[in-house]
């Protein structure tokens, strides 16, 4: 299990949250960015096949003037976040750099379909893809980029989608969570519906023979610290967004030493990096 980076993002400190403010009106007055967050891809080395969990920022969002629409959705886009792409910090740098090419991964398994999420995807023409069916049915709502998503970014010729619905996991439930989806039917990679930030958002559960387990959760924090005290980020279903985190950390009481992994969490490679030496990380 590795994480890479695909360069930075800036956002404002009311969307890591938390905040009482209105969405719209701390996005169009507040005056303050972040230090630059990471945008974390993980890898997973898996006996079916190397699984990535998010493809990271396209490197286009910051060399094609036309990557994001124009405008008042542009404006919004504009307030929302700042990127920072090196070329060395693409997926496909990042790859090489753990010894994989793009063409070796096997699946691709999307939080959730925001830009800095799918960055990839043009490059994985041999994977599949998974996403939620809640997310993907989503993307084809009216005003898809007023929402945040970019359809011509996402719904590309020749990408292999699969849909997955939450099943019922019976006696296989993990601490609250009754439903799920067993990516590979041995229980070591368990898809977990955690709507919130958005209406499909999932999370992944890996689950590792005499090491800890690991829980990645895309966009339900930005912050593992915020997360543990049941704060909300400042974008999303305030109302799902409770729910998921409520039920997460009810996770870290039926799974003790559970990792999470958020998508944007500055501290999140070091807690892996500690995960694989079993050490205890702040």
């Amino acid at each position: 299990m590795s994480v890479i980076s695909t360069g930075s993002v800036a956002i404002r400190p009311e969307h890591v949250g938390p905040t009482r403010k209105n969405t719209y009106v701390w996005l169009f007055s507040s005056r303050h960015w972040t230090p630059p967050l990471p945008i974390n891809v993980y890898v997973i080395e898996h006996r079916h096949g190397l699984v990535l969990f998010d493809t990271g920022q396209d490197r286009a969002s910051v060399t094609d003037p036309d990557y994001f629409p124009g405008g008042l959705n542009g404006k919004v886009y504009s307030r929302l976040a700042r990127f920072e792409v090196p070329a060395d910090e693409t997926l496909t740098a990042g790859l090489q750099r753990l010894g994989h090419q793009t063409d070796d991964v096997s699946t691709a398994v999307i939080s959730h379909l925001h830009q800095d999420h799918i960055g990839g995807l043009p490059h994985l023409g041999h994977s599949e893809i998974v996403v939620s069916r809640n997310e993907w049915d989503s993307l084809h709502k009216s005003l898809p980029e007023a929402r945040g998503l970019m359809p011509r970014h996402i719904d590309l010729p020749g990408l292999n989608w699969n849909q997955v619905s939450f099943e019922e996991l019976g006696p296989d439930a993990v601490g609250p969570f009754t439903r799920g989806h067993d990516l590979y039917g041995d229980g070591s990679l368990l898809l977990l519906p955690t709507p919130g930030h958005t209406a499909g958002s999932l999370s992944l559960l890996v689950r590792r023979p005499r090491r800890a387990p690991l829980l990645m959760v895309g966009d339900l924090t930005y912050d593992d610290n915020l997360l543990k005290e049941g704060h909300m980020p400042g974008v999303g279903s305030k109302r799902q967004m409770r729910t998921a985190i409520d039920m997460v950390n009810q996770l870290r009481q039926h799974l003790p030493g559970l990792v999470i992994l958020p998508a944007h969490d500055p501290g999140a490679a070091a807690r892996l990096e500690a995960a694989h030496h079993g050490v205890a990380a702040r």
